[in-house]
């Protein structure tokens, strides 16, 4: 049986109140579900004074053969994770615009401006997915350091020699 190489995530967000002067909330992925679940996006999950949550929606997470060895590192890292990244529709609407198990590609997301990319716990359902891919697919490259041309020190002498040849 060959592993999974896509499979859908439900993700849950928070509008959290912020205490300043230049923004009243702040709209942040904080949870993976295993699966989406029959619920409408945007459902409202609870609220408390200061926070929010939201069943944002479902996501299809696919996975890559040539990722294999980040998603180890992924696994490996105490802490494995999946990159959530929400993009701004409208005054106060988000769309779900990636998720990602690559945390290389995650860091990656992060760098960009324009959308809220933030790393949630992966559920041990997911990582079980991706261990599976990983044991399928991953086939160790060794790193081999290439050796570079020894310098010609004459190299550079004979090209001022012959540009100052041109110039006379």
């Amino acid at each position: 049986m060959t592993p999974e190489d896509r499979f859908e995530v439900g993700i849950i967000v928070a509008r959290r109140r912020l205490k300043g002067p230049w923004a009243t909330h702040a709209w942040m992925p904080v949870a993976a579900l295993p699966a989406a679940p029959a619920a409408p996006a945007w459902t409202q999950l609870g609220e408390t004074e200061d926070e929010a949550t939201f069943y944002a929606g479902a996501y299809e997470v696919t996975l890559h053969v040539a990722e294999t060895a980040h998603y180890r590192d992924n696994l490996v890292s105490g802490r494995p994770s999946l990159w959530v990244a929400l993009r701004a529709t409208g005054e106060e609407t988000y769309e779900i615009a990636t998720v990602t198990a690559d945390p290389y590609e995650g860091e990656a997301m992060a760098e960009g401006i324009g959308e809220i990319v933030e790393a949630v716990p992966m559920p041990p359902e997911i990582q079980a997915k991706l261990l599976a891919f990983f044991e399928a697919f991953h086939i160790e490259r060794t790193f081999e350091k290439r050796k570079r041309d020894r310098a010609d020190p004459e190299a550079l002498a004979r090209r001022a020699r012959i540009e100052a040849g041109r110039g006379e």
